[in-house]
């Protein structure tokens, strides 16, 4: 085993430490990773409740959003232990941590990486990019997708775009980032943030919640991107499946 794959300290015992869920899923019905550098993958996905953004075209919104949601509804409490047991429980090998934003829980998070690492599973997190990564989750096995959110995103940029942040998953090694796009003059604001912070590698990903619009956006935004010799994903999610929560 490598130096940096070795297991990292629990900060307690995995039967003391909760974190607030929105859903797991990934088992009972088969899925896939549906962006960025592993769309396609089969993966389970454990979602965070609770975000520190309110972006209007948020599509999970069941995560913090309460004057549409009822969190006693939405979400649960889970510990490590319980939810260790239901991702070894299956084969598939990569584990999405998403949200909402996972890293607002990042401290207790600890413990559940390292079960998971233990257990043969590598990890990525989806992260709106505005809180930077604790060094003990910046190891071996684990890959933050960063999705810093514009203005189109609808949310203000001085909340969305955290240059201490930013850097700091740029220097991580583990970092690739994923910007949501709309529109081509998107792409000109993810050009100046990618050479501001040196952002690489860039992966683009069309807005859209119905497969007509993922594919109409695409279709907007794909010779540009190319031009930019930046990456491009889909939402496979979207495509594939008619109702896309829980998939």
């Amino acid at each position: 085993m490598p130096p940096e794959a070795a297991p990292l300290p629990l900060v307690a015992a995995e039967e003391d430490v909760r974190l607030i869920v929105a859903e797991r899923f990934g088992i009972e019905q088969p899925t896939f990773q549906g962006e960025g550098p592993s769309c396609g993958h089969p993966a389970l996905f454990i979602r965070l409740s609770r975000c520190n953004l309110t972006c209007t075209r948020c599509d999970t919104k069941e995560t913090w959003d309460w004057s549409q949601f009822d969190p006693r509804k939405e979400s649960t409490s889970h510990t490590v232990a319980d939810l260790l047991a239901w991702a070894t429980s299956s084969p598939v090998e990569l584990v999405v941590i998403t949200g909402g934003e996972p890293l607002i829980q990042q401290r207790k998070l600890i413990p559940l990486v390292q079960g998971l690492l233990a257990a043969g599973k590598r990890v990525e997190f989806e992260t709106n990019g505005t809180l930077a990564p604790l060094p003990e989750l910046v190891v071996y096995g684990v890959q933050f997708n960063v999705s810093p959110k514009l203005d189109s995103f609808g949310v203000a940029e001085e909340k969305s775009i955290r240059p201490a942040a930013l850097q700091a998953f740029a220097a991580s090694g583990r970092a690739v980032f994923k910007f949501v796009a709309s529109s081509v003059s998107d792409l000109d604001r993810i050009a100046e943030l990618v050479s501001a912070y040196d952002l690489v590698p860039v992966w683009v990903m069309p807005e859209g919640a119905t497969p007509e619009a993922v594919i109409a956006t695409t279709r907007v935004l794909a010779d540009a991107v190319a031009a930019h010799r930046w990456h491009l994903t889909t939402r496979l999610h979207v495509l594939a499946f008619p109702d896309p929560r829980g998939r």
